[in-house]
């Protein structure tokens, strides 16, 4: 028996800030509606009630950056689209997070060698957090990386927020130019 046991009154929950913060944090996410091409389908699907992510607090897709704080980049991205997912992104409230999803997004895809319009990943863009790979991935394979992303969250510090002046100079990233052909 430990010295701790039975010194305090029943009901009573003793916790950090940091673990309460985090833990509201990771069990209300709120993804944004971001899909590109194929790998939106399986996204759908994952909304969808045979996989219920509800569970996780991440059931209602918002199609505002204002109002989410993780995006799905599900699909091909292209240079012109390239601008508008750094604006999404740059428009999203800290503290933001991003999954990559599907081969496309995560290192150009088939699109790699000769597609002279595809980013050859979306992280040359904006800062990923989790990489999902698949063609398309699987909405299992989609909830194993939301889980990672909640992993993360739960590991965050309340001093050192990842929307700081520090972190924001780590990934201070441009928008790539088109390749010449």
């Amino acid at each position: 028996m430990s010295w701790i046991e039975n010194r305090f009154e029943e009901g009573l929950i003793i916790t950090s800030v940091d673990w309460a913060i985090n833990w509201a944090r990771k069990s209300s996410v709120w993804p944004m509606t971001f899909g590109l091409a194929c790998c939106a389908i399986e996204m759908m699907a994952y909304g969808a009630s045979r996989f219920d992510v509800d569970r996780f607090g991440a059931g209602a897709f918002r199609a505002t950056p204002r109002q989410s704080d993780l995006m799905i980049v599900a699909g091909t991205v292209t240079y012109k689209m390239a601008s508008r997912v750094r604006r999404l992104y740059n428009q999203m409230p800290d503290p933001k997070y991003v999954i990559a999803m599907g081969a496309c997004t995560v290192g150009g895809g088939p699109y790699f060698k000769y597609g002279y319009h595809v980013v050859k990943g979306v992280d040359l863009v904006v800062p990923v957090d989790v990489y999902v790979p698949g063609c398309p991935p699987r909405p299992e394979a989609l909830i194993e990386g939301f889980m990672r992303v909640q992993d993360k969250i739960q590991a965050q510090t309340i001093g050192l927020p990842r929307g700081s002046k520090e972190a924001a100079k780590k990934h201070n990233i441009p928008v790539p130019a088109p390749a010449a052909v």
